[in-house]
């Protein structure tokens, strides 16, 4: 399948589930009665929340997927962010800043492949 109709798959895929998510929480509890981890219904928002911050993460890892050429590295990165989150989110952004070279931009930053 070709890039282009993956990302769209993938993407496509999450906006769904992200607003089935949104819609099943919504029926259950209003997002502005939260109260915490303490009481049975809230288990609804917290399960959407953590649905969203994976799907916020495989966002992430398809630019890493795109960054990293090689075959240990993108399996290495898909575990961090799968496992540790914004830690390895922050991490893997904070290599890249140091591997740019002083003159390169923020375009070079996103778009320049790691050989």
């Amino acid at each position: 399948m070709p890039t282009k109709t993956s990302l769209r798959v993938l993407f496509s895929a999450i906006l769904i589930s992200m607003l089935i998510a949104t819609c099943w929480a919504s029926m259950r509890q209003s997002m502005f009665a939260w109260g915490g981890l303490t009481t049975g219904p809230d288990r609804y928002w917290t399960i959407t929340t953590v649905m969203d911050a994976y799907c916020g993460f495989l966002t992430f890892y398809v630019w890493v997927l795109y960054k990293e050429m090689r075959t240990l590295p993108r399996i290495l990165w898909f575990v961090g962010v799968m496992a540790f989150g914004n830690i390895a989110v922050s991490l893997y952004v904070l290599i890249q800043l140091a591997r740019l070279k002083p003159e390169g931009s923020v375009t070079d930053l996103l778009s320049t492949r790691n050989p």
